[in-house]
């Protein structure tokens, strides 16, 4: 009769681990990052509340740290098409050091006016001021040294991401995540 307790009781005890580590376990979002909310305004002056006020349920963003990274970005939005194909929603976005004034943050705009005279382009670019660190943290990049095409959702879940240089095996998994937005 003991024995049978002691099976019991040590089957119960395996459940209750099992249970407890299901919860422990990071899921997909703490793994992959999440975008920090932070109010931001596109080039061409409207208002993007991130991750809320995302064009998509799943939007590519182009997310870049250095002024040295624009060629890198645009050989991912020419390599992915993006200009020609109005059935992705993305955004180009610069994360820059929040300078902690207004004048500053207007200076830093205006040398990106300058650098994108587009309406297309400003409409697509959404600078993000912040603590560049605790972004990279929060978001799960690792590092502000190469381009970042994410894809995240209006929770600011990080649904797929890919770094560095343009690559077509990249952009087909990116691609595949923002296909399945529609169940494709």
């Amino acid at each position: 009769m003991n024995n049978i307790w002691t099976n019991t009781a040590a089957w119960v005890a395996a459940i209750v681990a099992a249970l407890v580590l299901s919860f422990a376990a990071p899921n997909e979002s703490s793994v992959m990052g999440r975008l920090p909310a932070v109010s931001a305004q596109r080039l061409d002056r409207m208002s993007v509340p991130i991750p809320q006020g995302l064009p998509s349920d799943r939007t590519l963003a182009l997310i870049t740290f250095q002024g040295t990274q624009r060629a890198q970005a645009e050989r991912w939005i020419d390599g992915l098409r993006l200009r020609d194909n109005r059935s992705i929603a993305w955004m180009r976005m610069p994360v820059l050091e929040d300078p902690g004034n207004a004048a500053g943050r207007s200076a830093i705009e205006s040398r990106l006016l300058a650098k994108y005279p587009n309406a297309g382009d400003r409409a697509q670019l959404v600078p993000v001021f912040t603590d560049r660190a605790a972004f990279i943290r929060q978001a799960g990049l690792g590092d502000a040294n190469q381009v970042h095409a994410v894809v995240v959702n209006r929770n600011g879940e990080v649904l797929a991401r890919a770094g560095g240089e343009f690559d077509e095996d990249k952009a087909q998994a990116l691609m595949e995540t923002l296909r399945d937005q529609h169940g494709l």
